[in-house]
C-alpha cells in the first residue's frame, strides 16, 4: 500500500484480468467481498467465513435477527428506530472506498476490497447500550481496529481517531433535516481505538451487515454508549486534538465525548442505572446498568485517574 494522493479505482491501476480474479478471491475466501456485486438486499443474505472468538464473547444469549435489524438509531435515514430498517435499503455501498487522512504515514482513498482484504474474520457477541437505556446483545462478525489502523502506521501525533459517514442526503433522508451537524462525526481516543476490544464490523449472525446496521463498514466499541459506533465510515482521520463529533457538537450537556457507560452519570433527562433488554417483552423486569457495560475488567485500565463524572 503506498500514498496516493487522490481517489483512483483499483480496476484503473490494475490489469483487468488481474482486477476481476482479485475480486473472485475476495468473493470467495472474504465472502463481504461478494457484497460489493450485489444489491444491498441479496447482499446481506451472503454468509460470512468468521471464526468465533470466544475470548472476547460474552456468554449472553444474542437479540433475534429480527430485533438487531429492525430496531436501530441511524438518524441518516430518520429518527424513529423503525425508519432505517423501512429505508435504509436505497443505500449504495458499492463502489465505496475509504480515505485515510491526517498523521499517518500512508494516506490516500482505498477501495473496500483495499480495506478487507488482509484481515481474516471473527465472530464476537458484544452487549451494545444505547444511551436511552435500552441494550441488546449482538454477534458482530468483523476485524480489530487496531490491525487495519497499523497499516497506516500513525505518527507521534495522532492522539486521536476522528471517523466520518457518509454525507450523501440523497441516499439518506434524515440528512436533509438538521437533526444533527452532517456528515456524522465521531472519535476515539488512540488508546481506545486500538484496543482489542474495538472491532471494525462487516457482518452480524454470519451475514454481511445490512444497510439500517451501518454496512459496508461500522465501528462497535463495546464499553461505550451506542452512539460512539459510527456507521457506513467514508474516511478515518488521526487528529492531534480531539475531534469534534456529532452528538457532542448537538448537545454538549447530555452527551461528552468519552460516552463510557456508566451508571452513575445520569443522562440529563432519564437515569442510566437500568436498561430495557429490546426482545425482552414490555413487562420484563430492568436490568442494572454494568459499569462499562460489563467490560470494566478490561478497558478501567484506559481510564485510570480520570474523572469520568466530569469526563463523561
Amino acid at each position: 500500500m503506498t500514498n496516493v494522493s487522490h481517489s483512483i479505482r483499483a480496476a484503473e491501476i490494475t490489469p483487468y484480468e488481474v482486477y476481476q480474479g482479485r475480486r473472485r478471491f475476495l468473493a470467495t475466501a472474504l465472502g463481504a467481498g461478494a457484497s460489493l456485486l450485489l444489491p444491498p438486499t441479496q447482499a446481506a443474505a451472503l454468509k460470512l467465513n468468521a471464526s468465533r472468538n470466544a475470548a472476547f464473547s460474552t456468554g449472553e444469549q444474542p437479540n433475534s435477527y429480527e430485533d438487531i435489524t429492525e430496531y436501530n438509531n441511524f438518524y441518516e435515514f430518520g429518527t424513529d428506530k423503525s425508519a432505517p430498517s423501512r429505508r435504509a435499503h436505497a443505500l449504495r455501498t458499492t463502489p465505496w472506498s475509504v480515505t485515510i487522512a491526517g498523521a499517518a504515514d500512508v494516506t490516500g482513498t482505498f477501495t473496500l476490497e483495499d480495506i478487507l482484504r488482509p484481515h481474516p474474520l471473527e465472530e464476537r457477541v458484544y452487549r451494545l447500550r444505547c444511551v436511552e437505556a435500552w441494550s441488546m446483545v449482538i454477534p458482530w462478525v468483523g476485524f480489530p481496529l487496531a490491525d487495519l489502523l497499523s497499516r497506516f502506521k500513525p505518527t507521534s501525533r495522532a492522539k486521536y481517531v476522528e471517523f466520518r459517514t457518509l454525507h450523501d442526503p440523497a441516499q439518506m433522508p434524515g440528512q436533509r433535516y438538521p437533526v444533527l451537524e452532517w456528515p456524522y462525526v465521531e472519535g476515539l481516543r488512540i488508546d481506545e481505538a486500538m484496543h482489542p476490544l474495538t472491532l471494525m464490523a462487516v457482518g452480524l449472525y454470519g451475514k454481511v451487515l445490512p444497510n439500517q446496521n451501518g454496512a459496508p463498514l461500522r465501528l462497535v466499541v463495546p464499553w461505550k454508549y451506542g452512539f460512539k459506533s459510527i456507521k457506513s465510515i467514508t474516511q478515518i482521520r488521526f487528529t492531534e486534538r480531539e475531534p469534534k463529533t456529532a452528538w457532542n457538537l448537538a448537545l454538549p450537556q447530555e452527551y461528552g465525548f468519552y460516552a463510557n457507560v456508566n451508571p452513575d452519570v445520569d443522562h440529563p433527562r432519564w437515569s442510566q442505572k437500568r436498561e430495557r433488554r429490546i426482545g425482552a417483552g414490555l413487562f420484563a423486569q430492568r436490568r442494572p446498568t454494568l459499569m462499562f457495560n460489563g467490560y470494566a475488567e478490561q478497558v478501567a485500565v484506559l481510564y485510570r485517574g480520570m474523572d469520568l463524572t466530569r469526563l463523561y
